[in-house]
């Protein structure tokens, strides 16, 4: 059993796509990031970044259990455990793993930054906006040309795509751009599809998202991130 510490956010469903992509048990354990449940002692035992997700896999390594924190970590965790969406041919593998860092280097934090400046922070500023959003676009066109020669990122369908799928889709919201990009749209269409991606995605989708207050948002981006450790 996989205990899941979640919240409805890109990176989270991550993790609920890969274990029902392969049939995995878990059990969510929703960790309220607007209201600073990620502060909590008990949670910063198993991530210590105070960040979510984060897991506790009830029968680790050598049978006890074992905690992990970070998305990526926790995505090659448990295809190791599982043995699936991960090659074990060398040269698969990593052709896998290095989509895997292309999302976690790039497209999480650029895409985050420019989700941030456009809808969360409190003041518009249009060079952020804009750097940030070419950016994510350029990461983009990476994409669709990586996708004219391979159905997946990695090659066959893996666990770099359940990665950057959750990020990557918004680009749904922008259809000229993504008339731009035919092999990228080809590729969220397919993975949208598949019923397990859209089993994770529903993992508590009727989470309210209502506009950040200013406490909300201090607890995300500002002082009391530090106040609260």
């Amino acid at each position: 059993m996989i205990d899941l510490y979640y919240w409805p956010t890109p990176n989270g469903h991550k993790v609920t796509i890969f274990l029902e992509e392969t049939g995995t048990p878990y059990r969510v354990i929703p960790v309220n990031i607007r209201a600073g449940e990620q502060f909590e002692p008990s949670f910063l035992k198993i991530s210590p970044n105070n960040r979510m997700p984060a897991i506790v896999d009830t029968e680790g390594p050598g049978g006890a259990p074992f905690s992990l924190f970070e998305s990526g970590a926790i995505l090659l965790y448990l295809a190791e455990k599982t043995g699936k969406l991960l090659p074990s041919e060398m040269r698969a593998r990593y052709s896998v793993i290095q989509w895997l860092m292309f999302q976690k280097a790039g497209i999480g934090p650029m895409m985050g930054q420019m989700g941030h400046f456009r809808n969360a922070a409190p003041e518009k500023l249009p060079y952020a906006i804009e750097r940030y959003t070419n950016e994510s676009r350029r990461l983009w066109g990476v994409m669709d040309k990586r996708l004219a020669e391979a159905e997946y990122l990695g090659g066959d369908y893996s666990i770099a795509d359940i990665a950057t799928y959750p990020w990557v889709r918004i680009a749904q919201r922008e259809p000229e751009q993504l008339a731009q990009l035919p092999n990228l749209r080809r590729w969220l269409d397919a993975i949208g599809a598949r019923p397990a991606v859209q089993r994770g995605l529903a993992v508590m989708a009727d989470t309210p998202q209502k506009p950040l207050t200013d406490e909300e948002r201090s607890i995300l981006y500002g002082k009391k991130q530090f106040e609260r450790r």
